[in-house]
């Protein structure tokens, strides 16, 4: 289902030196520019559950502990065009709550709009979820967003 409202409500990337990182309640995605004529052989790249490295011809791009878990098994790594590099990482806690605010531990940290704007689309995915008949991708949030918005579990229907 995040595929689809990310595809409706686009994405809120943030930016790095080497390209970018987003997020949805499931997953985070990163893309890594590398050099024009790349082959699959020039990269080194391994994802574990809370670590994560990349070199490219010898050169690391990022190495570090995650901001939280991820399914280990569930990781991929593409290269795209031979310029680009897209990497998968599956959130081990997939709650609108869990928002990354930074890649790696201390690095590649979202600022503080960036950060607002993931938390909101986490918000109206998870809106999305338990509400399949509305369509929110197109829809604007305000108030207590944070951690997830406000829980409506215990209103009796």
């Amino acid at each position: 289902m995040s595929v689809h409202f990310e595809e409706r409500s686009g994405v809120v990337p943030c930016k790095t030196p080497w390209g970018s990182w987003s997020q949805t309640m499931e997953e985070v995605f990163i893309e890594v520019n590398v050099p024009h004529g790349t082959n699959a052989k020039d990269v080194k790249c391994h994802l574990g559950s809370r670590d994560i490295e990349l070199h490219v011809k010898g050169k690391e791009i990022f190495k570090g502990k995650l901001f939280d878990t991820t399914v280990c098994d569930e990781a991929t790594w593409t290269l795209e065009d031979k310029c680009l590099i897209q990497i998968i990482l599956m959130k081990t806690n997939r709650e609108a709550g869990n928002c990354w605010s930074s890649l790696l531990e201390g690095e590649y940290c979202a600022n503080a709009w960036v950060q607002d704007q993931m938390q909101r689309k986490l918000t109206l995915e998870r809106f999305q979820r338990e509400n399949p008949g509305f369509d929110f991708s197109g829809a604007e949030i305000s108030g207590n967003f944070a951690g997830g918005g406000p829980d409506f579990s215990s209103l009796q229907k």
